[in-house]
Order: structure tokens, then sequence, then C-alpha cells
């Protein structure tokens, strides 16, 4: 890749800056003939692809976030399957911290990037939780809203959404770590009442 090229080329990873020195025409035009070069040599060696997966986040070129909805359901599923042939207790003591510690991660690893933009998307994601508390015994006869009341947890609609809140706040607070009063005035926040998640 070096080869034909006159400035300096630092590369790392996925980077590469073409650094020179311009004072004449004739920097000028080197820069230039090096920078068509590597334009040339980047569209033989990079094909377009409409999806890119970064940090495990799988995002298409329109920023549609529903094949890593599908992945991370993909994920879970698996993990849910095996917890349910290997495990003989359908306790809550036993099943509840194994969802929560083997299949949950996986439904909402990086959820502030990539959460769901669509309903089948939501509920994609929501079956593997309704699948997870169907394990647990003695829930049978309740809804899926009553059994998650009952084990003290949120769908995942609303752990977004708590997600989502915490964030706020966060950025909110700021480099200072307090958070003043005519911040959340400025912001609109007073005043508009108070959310509950239940």
């Amino acid at each position: 890749m070096d080869s034909g090229i006159e400035c300096t080329l630092s590369k790392f990873a996925n980077d590469t800056k073409l650094c020179g020195a311009v004072d004449t025409l004739e920097g000028r035009d080197a820069i230039q003939r090096d920078l068509d070069r590597l334009e040339r040599l980047g569209e033989e060696w990079i094909e377009s692809s409409p999806k890119e997966k970064d940090l495990g986040v799988m995002v298409d070129e329109k920023l549609n976030m529903s094949q890593q909805c599908a992945l991370a359901a993909q994920k879970a599923n698996p993990v849910l399957g095996c917890i349910k042939r290997s495990m003989a207790s359908r306790s809550r003591k036993v099943i509840l911290p194994l969802y929560s510690a083997l299949v949950r991660p996986h439904l909402e690893y990086c959820i502030q990037l990539w959460g769901p933009q669509y309903k089948t998307d939501m509920e994609l994601l929501e079956r593997v939780q309704r699948r997870a508390m169907k394990l647990i015994r003695g829930l049978e006869h309740l809804s899926c809203e009553d059994r998650l009341r009952e084990l003290g947890l949120f769908s995942l609609e609303k752990r977004r959404l708590w997600g989502d809140l915490i964030a706020v706040f966060q950025h909110l607070k700021g480099p200072t770590g307090k958070l003043e009063r005519d911040c959340l005035q400025g912001h609109g926040v007073i005043g508009q009442g108070i959310m509950a998640l239940s």
C-alpha cells in the first residue's frame, strides 16, 4: 500500500492518515496524487456493505435496528433453551438468577444505542422474557404482566425507558455531579409531572 506514496502515511487499525508539508504547488500536487492513489486502492480493497457490525451491534445503512433485535433474540434463545434442558429445578430461586445473568444481558447489551424501533422488534425481545418466565414453577396460572409483577421484574420496554431516564439524568448532572434546579427548569423537566414505571 505504501508503494508510490510520496507523503507520510500513518496506519492504525482501520484508519489511514496522509500527512505532508505544503509550501509549494508541487507539494500540493504530490498530496493530491497520493490522495487519489489511496482512494483508488480503497475502492479496490473495500467493498461497500449494507450493514456493519461494531462492538457486537449490527447497524444497517438506514440505521434500522431490526437485524440487531433479531440477532439479540437469536443469541438469547439458545441460552434459555440450555437452562430449560439442564436445570431440574424450576423454582424462582434457580431460574430467575440464571435468566438475569445469562439471558437478559443478550437482550440489553448496548440497548441505548440500538433500542427497538418497531413493535414487531419489541415483541421479539419480549417473547424471550415471556418464555423464561414460563419456566418458573407455580406461576403458570398468571398472565405475563402478573408473573413479572410477582417476580419483581419489569418488561424489557420499561427497563429500556428506565435506562434512558438514567442516561438523561446523568447528562443533566454534567461533569460537576450536581443536578441544579435551574438546569432542570431549562430542560423543561420541572412542571412536567412524575413518570411512574409500574
